[in-house]
Protein backbone atom coordinates (compact mmCIF):
# COMPACT_ATOMS: atom_id res chain seq x y z
CA UNK A 1 0.00 0.00 0.00
CA UNK A 2 1.09 3.70 -0.75
CA UNK A 3 1.51 6.15 2.47
CA UNK A 4 1.79 9.64 2.98
CA UNK A 5 2.79 10.20 6.47
CA UNK A 6 3.28 13.66 7.40
CA UNK A 7 4.73 15.21 10.95
CA UNK A 8 4.74 17.86 13.11
CA UNK A 9 7.43 17.41 15.83
CA UNK A 10 8.27 20.00 18.53
CA UNK A 11 11.88 18.87 19.77
CA UNK A 12 14.47 18.72 17.31
CA UNK A 13 16.25 15.40 18.46
CA UNK A 14 12.66 13.82 18.27
CA UNK A 15 12.40 14.98 14.86
CA UNK A 16 15.33 13.94 13.18
CA UNK A 17 15.01 10.37 14.61
CA UNK A 18 11.56 10.53 13.25
CA UNK A 19 13.00 11.32 9.80
CA UNK A 20 15.66 8.57 10.22
CA UNK A 21 12.78 6.16 10.83
CA UNK A 22 10.52 7.28 7.78
CA UNK A 23 13.75 7.19 5.27
CA UNK A 24 14.29 3.27 6.19
CA UNK A 25 10.56 2.93 4.50
CA UNK A 26 9.91 5.62 2.11
CA UNK A 27 11.46 9.05 1.01
CA UNK A 28 10.97 12.93 1.68
CA UNK A 29 8.93 14.64 -0.46
CA UNK A 30 8.62 17.95 2.08
CA UNK A 31 10.03 18.22 5.31
CA UNK A 32 8.09 16.98 7.06
CA UNK A 33 6.51 14.55 4.39
CA UNK A 34 7.37 11.73 3.47
CA UNK A 35 5.78 9.09 0.60
CA UNK A 36 6.02 5.15 1.72
CA UNK A 37 5.21 3.19 -1.85
CA UNK A 38 5.32 0.08 -0.53
CA UNK A 39 4.06 -1.19 2.60
CA UNK A 40 2.42 -4.28 3.44
CA UNK A 41 0.18 -4.21 6.64
CA UNK A 42 2.83 -5.64 8.71
CA UNK A 43 5.78 -3.01 7.48
CA UNK A 44 2.93 -0.15 8.31
CA UNK A 45 2.04 -1.57 12.09
CA UNK A 46 5.52 -1.49 12.70
CA UNK A 47 6.49 1.71 11.07
CA UNK A 48 3.67 2.81 13.09
CA UNK A 49 4.62 1.47 16.41
CA UNK A 50 8.83 2.70 16.15
CA UNK A 51 7.30 5.88 15.66
CA UNK A 52 4.99 5.97 18.14
CA UNK A 53 7.40 5.04 20.30
CA UNK A 54 9.46 8.50 19.60
CA UNK A 55 6.87 11.10 20.08
CA UNK A 56 5.24 12.76 23.31
CA UNK A 57 1.76 12.59 22.56
CA UNK A 58 1.16 15.88 24.24
CA UNK A 59 2.96 17.72 21.78
CA UNK A 60 3.74 15.70 18.41
CA UNK A 61 1.75 14.74 15.97
CA UNK A 62 2.22 12.37 13.06
CA UNK A 63 -0.53 11.48 10.02
CA UNK A 64 -1.21 8.64 7.61
CA UNK A 65 -2.69 8.77 4.85
CA UNK A 66 -3.44 5.39 2.79
CA UNK A 67 -3.70 5.92 -0.79
CA UNK A 68 -5.03 4.00 -3.58
CA UNK A 69 -3.53 3.02 -6.78
CA UNK A 70 -6.99 5.29 -7.85
CA UNK A 71 -5.76 8.12 -5.78
CA UNK A 72 -2.06 8.03 -6.74
CA UNK A 73 -2.43 8.30 -10.48
CA UNK A 74 -4.69 11.51 -9.82
CA UNK A 75 -1.99 13.12 -8.20
CA UNK A 76 -1.00 16.56 -8.91
CA UNK A 77 1.61 19.08 -7.36
CA UNK A 78 2.65 22.60 -8.58
CA UNK A 79 6.16 23.68 -8.35
CA UNK A 80 9.39 21.76 -7.51
CA UNK A 81 8.68 17.94 -7.13
CA UNK A 82 8.09 14.81 -8.66
CA UNK A 83 4.99 12.26 -9.21
CA UNK A 84 5.07 9.71 -6.45
CA UNK A 85 6.92 6.92 -7.21
CA UNK A 86 4.17 3.86 -8.05
CA UNK A 87 6.45 1.45 -10.08
CA UNK A 88 6.76 -0.94 -6.71
CA UNK A 89 3.22 0.04 -5.60
CA UNK A 90 1.35 -3.68 -4.92
CA UNK A 91 -2.02 -3.50 -3.62
CA UNK A 92 -2.19 -5.19 -0.12
CA UNK A 93 -4.41 -8.68 0.38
Amino acid sequence: MFYLVCYDIVDDKTRYKVAKVLKSYGYRVQKSAFECPDLTEKSFLKMKDRLERLIDFSEDNIRYYRQCRACIKDFEHSGLGEEPEIKSYHVAG
